[in-house]
């Protein structure tokens, strides 16, 4: 397993929020197929197919054509890291993706070295998306470092949290509350924001929603918690947030006194309502909203350099999990799965479930005798870019080098880091304190020493 990030887990680390550990469990499950001896981890590897520089700085980078000789079968389960931009709101100092953020409070190594957000000017954060990333971002800005403590946030993203001047948060979507993706559970627990209140919905958008056609369960929880409201009411906190359903901006403008303005750019929203078809309609009604700050939470894509990437989709070219080139030919024992292969949607339980089904296949496909399979090895017309016999315990010379040069990290590694950040942690009463990637090499120089 080649990772471009020094630590293993991908998004259960490095996505998943903080205040979200239950979520992270499935990493027991990771740790035990670590230990099969025919398991190797080589992090911190940047796999290059174009001359773009690795988006790691300190990543150790190979071509992909030098990996293909050692191996019989090849899968990519890269993800999706390219947040989709909105197309009339372009990125500047005041609208940036939600993945910059995310990064920030995960201490990702992308984030290294870049300024932490101006939280300690910004009182007003518009997150436009609908998702559980939007719901993740609004509860993260308006939570306390004492509610954050005990989790596994660093002591950095805590420290700006502290001089935070965030009160309110908007969550802007272009349809209606039933065509919400963020999930009942992740509006529960803004709903129970300690020190946060939602501000109320019209009445009369919940009853159109109710009255509308037949309701699936998850809508229907979803309406009585917007019904029943926060915890604590309007107007006994300090912090707030809402919902902005049927909005859709369609441009932005920079106050004239610009940094001097606690509302500095104003967002110019197009009222919205439904088609037949559920999809968003404008009504030419528009409004403005001035805010701080504006973060896009719009789903994301495929980087265009991933191998056999697919421009038309955002993902990998596939079929079932079986990588395609160009020109629709099987490429033959290269498969994909996760988000690289289908997009970026759904939640972990997604991910993993397809995961499985395209290691069935690949284990169907080389063994198809003892899985009582008539899925057969890929069609003979396909491309073949990897050789059918190889040396099992043989490592690039390259990647064996670097490890022994201390610029690749191992699973062995990853242990004893995990066992030092988890110790660190105790020390202040806290789930872990994670180490950057320098502290990483001069842990593990001193371990070997």
């Amino acid at each position: 397993m080649y990772d471009r990030l020094w630590a293993p887990h991908g998004l259960v680390r490095y996505g998943v929020a903080p205040d979200h550990p239950e979520v992270k469990n499935c990493t027991h499950k990771f740790d035990a197929a670590a230990t099969d001896p025919r398991f190797k981890f080589f992090g911190n590897v940047n796999i290059a197919s174009s001359s773009e520089p690795s988006p790691i700085p300190h990543s150790f980078n190979i071509a992909l054509s030098k990996l293909l000789p050692h191996y019989t079968h090849l899968l990519l389960a890269s993800g999706c890291t390219i947040p989709n931009p909105h197309p009339l709101i372009p990125y500047s100092s005041y609208v940036i993706p939600a993945l910059s953020l995310v990064h920030w409070y995960t201490d990702h190594p992308a984030a290294a070295g870049s300024p932490p957000p101006p939280l300690h000017k910004t009182k007003h954060v518009t997150v436009i998306g609908n998702g559980n990333v939007a719901l993740d971002v609004a509860r993260m800005l308006l939570s306390t470092p004492e509610r954050l403590g005990r989790y596994d946030v660093p002591a950095h993203v805590l420290d700006v949290l502290a001089r935070s001047q965030v009160r309110h948060v908007s969550v802007v979507g272009r349809r209606g509350p039933t065509q919400a993706a963020f999930t009942a559970k992740e509006l529960r627990e803004m709903m129970n924001l300690e020190g946060t209140s939602f501000v109320p919905l019209d009445p009369s958008m919940i009853q159109q929603a109710e009255e509308g056609p037949k309701l699936e369960r998850q809508q229907k929880r979803i309406l009585d918690l917007l019904k029943k409201g926060s915890a604590q009411k309007p107007g006994e906190t300090e912090k707030s947030w809402d919902l902005s359903f049927f909005r859709s901006p369609v441009g932005i403008q920079l106050a004239t006194d610009g940094d001097n303005s606690d509302y500095p750019v104003t967002l110019n929203l197009a009222h919205t309502t439904l088609s037949p078809t559920n999809s968003a309609v404008p009504t030419g009604i528009h409004s403005e909203q001035p805010t701080s700050l504006v973060v896009t939470a719009l789903g994301h894509h495929a980087d265009p350099n991933t191998p056999w990437y697919d421009p038309s989709t955002g993902h990998v070219r596939n079929e079932a999990g079986q990588v395609l080139d160009s020109n629709g030919k099987i490429v033959k024992r290269v498969y994909t799965s996760g988000w690289a292969g289908i997009g970026a949607r759904g939640v972990l339980a997604t991910t993993m479930m397809n995961a499985y089904s395209v290691g069935d296949r690949i284990l169907s496909e080389t063994y198809p005798e003892a899985f009582n399979s008539d899925i057969t090895e890929s069609a003979s017309d396909g491309i073949a870019v990897l050789p059918t016999e190889v040396n099992v315990d043989a490592v690039p010379a390259e990647i064996e080098k670097a490890v022994q040069e201390g610029k690749i990290t191992t699973y062995e590694d990853w242990r004893a880091i995990d066992a030092e950040e988890v110790r660190r942690g105790q020390e202040t009463g806290k789930e872990r304190e994670r180490l950057s990637w320098d502290e990483v090499n001069n842990f593990l120089h001193k371990s070997s020493a």
